[in-house]
């Protein structure tokens, strides 16, 4: 009898997998650029040294991504992740660059941080019996509701733009956001699964006549470019930037499991704590590679959960073809600028739709959770109040200790750590043998016996 291929493990006509990796491509590419230019101008570096950066924070995103999703070794998750620059060490890293540590300073401590990262994973995959249901579902709440702010302000030009809300820009990303909504209501299969990037096609070409997209640049980028280690120097090793960091990779993981769990829910295919000791330690050796290929800390990107749950589409060779696509971004600058040319106010449109799903995501999560108990609706009403300080009121926590600012700053890892305490304060904790089995019972029975056997003798 044959045995069926689970959706994450399936892989598609190649014209299909070349779509939708595009799409998670253009999810998340905005956020991918935004970190090495906001630390390359913090460095006050030129802008051709800033270029470069971007071009290898593409390829090294690339390369870890290909290693999540198809797995090597005792590292990835192999379900499809798409990994990116995390925004969590921004502050850090400014810091440092403001307070006259070099950028060789920086990529030290983030190569000391992702090694630290890689051995204390196993440890964070035996944090699973404290991701229930409640604790997951309200983690990925936070996630959507954080990344609302980001969507909505592409959607009105971008953070600061003198044109932002006027109509014009409100009527580009509203025509995205309808397109992807008709499109999954109308239409069926391989076209419904590319909606996001039809849509922003459709955005593009409203935008373009309109003067909103600019090629500049385009013509000057080199066609070719290699992505050397250490452009800019042997790395140096300081103990306070990388204590700094190692705080922040503690912060990226608690993140990371979260999501993973939520992403295996919406796949179907459950995570073991060996899956997630995997993911883990991908995002440790992600950090590593970034600092050897002149980046900073990776991290497994949330906003592309939401294209999973839009597209239906589960395969991680999907995301793998999206890796390959990054690596070719990183090596191709005048192709990478091409897509840094797309118009943000048609990213707003794609944005409200992928970063609502991640929030309705949870809400899914959280229908398992047992709401005639006070104490439940207690503890998310207060996880979410938590995570939603930052983004209503970013100095709230100014005066405290800025050792605490990677913890503070973040409103996802604030709803995570009082779910996490409230449900072990009100609800009985799990052991890991009794998230094992649970696991095991939620998981298809064609994989029982298959792939899952061969991991779990890690």
């Amino acid at each position: 009898m044959a045995q069926t291929i689970h959706p994450v493990d399936e892989v598609l006509p190649a014209g299909q997998m070349l779509a939708v990796g595009i799409q998670h491509v253009l999810v998340m590419y905005a956020g991918a650029i935004a970190v090495p230019l906001i630390v390359g101008a913090a460095l006050k570096l030129p802008k051709d040294q800033i270029a470069f950066l971007i071009s290898s924070d593409l390829f090294a995103c690339g390369l870890v991504t290909l290693v999540q999703c198809i797995g090597v070794w005792k590292f990835g998750i192999r379900l499809p992740v798409i990994m990116g620059v995390s925004f969590a060490p921004v502050g850090p890293m400014v810091a440092m660059a403001t307070s006259g540590a070099g950028i060789t300073a920086i990529f030290g401590a983030t190569i000391a941080a992702g090694v630290f990262a890689v051995l204390i994973a196993p440890f964070f995959g035996r944090l699973m019996r404290f991701f229930p249901p409640i604790v997951t579902g309200t983690i990925i709440l936070t996630i959507g509701m954080t990344l609302f702010p980001v969507a909505i302000n592409w959607a009105g030009g971008g953070r600061g733009a003198a044109n932002f809300g006027e109509p014009k820009n409100l009527m580009i990303a509203a025509v995205v956001l309808l397109a992807i909504l008709l499109i999954n209501k109308y239409l069926k299969g391989f076209i419904a699964n590319i909606s996001v990037l039809i849509g922003m096609a459709i955005g593009f070409a409203i935008a373009l006549p309109l003067g909103f997209v600019d090629f500049s640049g385009i013509g000057q980028a080199a066609w070719f470019a290699p992505v050397r280690p250490f452009a800019f120097g042997a790395p140096t090793f300081e103990i306070a930037a990388i204590a700094s960091l190692c705080l922040v990779m503690v912060v990226i993981m608690v993140e990371s499991l979260g999501m993973f769990l939520a992403l295996g829910d919406l796949a179907q295919r459950p995570v073991t704590r060996v899956d997630a000791t995997r993911g883990l330690r991908t995002d440790g050796l992600g950090t590593v590679i970034g600092g050897i290929f002149n980046t900073f800390p990776h991290s497994s990107f949330s906003q592309n959960i939401g294209l999973v749950g839009i597209t239906g589409v589960k395969s991680r060779w999907v995301v793998a073809v999206s890796g390959v696509i990054l690596v070719l971004l990183g090596l191709l600058p005048k192709l990478s600028n091409l897509i840094a040319s797309i118009p943000v106010v048609v990213l707003g449109g794609a944005g409200i739709a992928m970063f609502g799903m991640v929030a309705a995501t949870g809400v899914k999560i959280l229908s398992k959770v047992d709401f005639e108990s006070k104490n439940n609706l207690l503890i998310i009403a207060i996880s979410v109040g938590v995570g939603v300080i930052p983004l209503v009121a970013p100095t709230f926590f100014a005066h405290m200790p800025a050792w605490a600012g990677p913890l503070t700053h973040s409103g996802i890892t604030l709803a995570a750590v009082f779910a996490i305490l409230l449900n072990a304060l009100f609800n009985r904790g799990r052991s890991s043998d009794e998230v094992e089995r649970e696991i095991a019972a939620e998981m298809p029975l064609s994989l029982r016996h298959g792939d899952t056997d061969v991991v779990a003798k890690e």
